[in-house]
């Protein structure tokens, strides 16, 4: 059976060619094994990109010497997407973490009041999707870790500060520093440097309650609206939190796909997450790894078919399809 391999697990395979570190090769591997399509033709794939991520985290745990490498944070995925929030010291961050997750960041009115990274995890109607707040990037007083962390991620949003001044610059200065890391956001004919990551990214702008605020969004939006979707909130009154979330879950580029037995009602409330473009294939694959190969036919329940259409092993299933597999 073809491997089939995603571009987003060739890019991370450049990615671990391209390493030099073992921190910066079990991030690769760690993608790698993210991205690799599960089915049986991957089957020793998958094992040998355990057995290669099992000893270089058993080789990096180990003592070498006096020397001390910079600490490397690594936050596991959970829900149906991991999600990076980027941007200056000072934009809101943390508060916008804090509004839509149950987690409880350090909020300050001073800079870098986030040292290490915040998990929370975002409730969006019947899934959850995993925020992780990181340090700003600063090139004087930044941790050398978060541009791995964004890497890590599923994808970013990029938030800044609508009261601040400086704020036009505010998402040019971001992109550059992340360039610096070889991390591209948003949608450019930019070309993606060797062994860098393209990220898809959400422009967030933060504080819309405050004076002046939405001139100077239209402004902002305005200027950047052909690279990255958008959305203005206010973290103080929470205006625009419910679009944030809808934001998010769209950016993720996913569908959720819920499965039934004939003559049985489908469960709602647990969701197969699939990327956009999968297959009843796909579907098939994430119940039982043998139905790949025995699936006939199936039938779906869904916004653009009429109520148990039969469908082909190549129908793309979109958002909240119901699917009956025929094996």
């Amino acid at each position: 059976m073809p491997a089939n391999l995603t571009p987003e697990y060739l890019a991370a395979e450049e990615q671990f060619k391209q390493a030099k570190t073992s921190p910066e090769k079990i991030a690769a591997l760690e993608e790698m094994l993210r991205t690799i399509p599960k089915h049986k033709g991957t089957e020793k794939m998958q094992a040998d990109l355990k057995r290669r991520l099992s000893k270089l985290r058993g080789e990096s745990g180990k003592k070498h010497g006096a020397k001390t490498a910079p600490p490397v944070y690594y936050v596991p995925r959970e829900g149906a997407g991991q999600v990076a929030l980027v941007g200056p010291a000072n934009t809101g961050k943390s508060s916008l973490l804090a509004r839509v997750t149950h987690a409880t960041p350090e909020i300050a009115d001073y800079p870098f009041t986030t040292r290490l990274p915040q998990p929370g995890m975002m409730p969006f109607e019947n899934i959850q999707i995993q925020l992780v707040d990181l340090p700003p990037l600063d090139r004087a007083f930044g941790e050398a870790w978060v541009p791995q962390a964004i890497r890590n991620a599923d994808a970013a949003v990029l938030v800044v500060d609508l009261a601040a001044a400086e704020v036009l610059d505010q998402v040019a200065e971001t992109l550059a520093r992340l360039e610096e890391s070889r991390i591209v956001l948003g949608h450019t004919t930019e070309p993606v440097p060797l062994g860098g990551v393209r990220k898809p990214a959400l422009l967030v702008g933060n504080k819309l309650d405050t004076a002046g605020a939405r001139a100077t969004w239209e402004a902002l939006a305005d200027l950047w609206r052909e690279r990255f979707p958008q959305q203005a909130v206010s973290t103080r009154t929470g205006e625009g939190l419910e679009e944030f979330r809808r934001a998010v879950f769209d950016l993720l580029g996913i569908v959720r796909v819920y499965t039934k037995a004939p003559g049985k009602k489908p469960d709602v409330t647990a969701p197969f997450i699939l990327p956009r473009g999968a297959t009843i294939v796909d579907v098939a694959a994430r119940v039982h790894k043998d139905f790949t190969a025995t699936l006939k036919f199936a039938r779906v329940w869904g916004h653009s078919r009429f109520d148990g259409q039969m469908v082909q092993r190549d129908y793309r299933v979109e958002d909240q399809d119901v699917v009956e597999l025929h094996v």
